[in-house]
């Protein structure tokens, strides 16, 4: 039977830093979309760095402790929210996708062994950072919201834009470390 390996102080260290990262995504502010929508915001980006370079586990570990940190009151995501009530709001499930999204990311990221792939990078940085948080954001939104799921889906387009920079922007980051610290991305 395989044990669980411990997990080293460096891990620890570099899930934390990936909390702070997302947090720091937040400070810039949100552009906001009108009533009960999802703002745009950067911290997404956060995710989709945070699934990339730390692999499946470490990158949801990081999600999850930064909403920890919002759930126990800290004013963490953008905007200056946080505290239970985020999680009794409709973008409920964009913050569950987050977790998900930023583990899919680093199993397709890291799914095969050796150099870092750009295409593998993409495709994860994709179906994690957009496919999985629509997924899990848009029907937990329009159950709480009491909005129909085709409604809230056609108002998810108009995310599908800044979304796909960040995964450009994503991209470049992690194509960026890997050139010049490629032991950053050895999980």
């Amino acid at each position: 039977m395989a044990t669980a390996s411990p997990v080293s102080v460096r891990d620890l260290a570099r899930i934390a830093i990936f909390a702070a990262i997302i947090a720091v995504l937040g400070l810039p502010g949100s552009i906001p979309l009108g009533a009960g929508l999802a703002p745009i915001t950067a911290q997404t980006l956060g995710v989709m760095l945070a699934g990339a370079v730390l692999g499946a586990w470490r990158g949801a570990a990081a999600v999850a402790v930064f909403e920890l940190l919002v759930l126990a009151g800290l004013p963490l995501l953008s905007g200056g929210r946080g505290g239970v009530a985020v999680f009794a709001g409709p973008t409920v499930g964009y913050l569950i996708g987050w977790i998900v999204g930023a583990f899919v990311i680093g199993l397709i990221v890291n799914a095969a062994a050796g150099s870092l792939k750009i295409w593998r990078l993409i495709v994860g940085l994709v179906a994690g950072g957009i496919v999985v948080v629509y997924a899990f954001g848009i029907p937990v939104f329009a159950a709480i919201s009491g909005y129909p799921l085709a409604a809230v889906a056609q108002g998810n387009l108009v995310f599908l834009v800044g979304d796909s920079i960040k995964v450009v922007v994503a991209a470049l980051i992690v194509l960026g470390l890997n050139r010049a610290y490629p032991k950053a991305l050895k999980n």
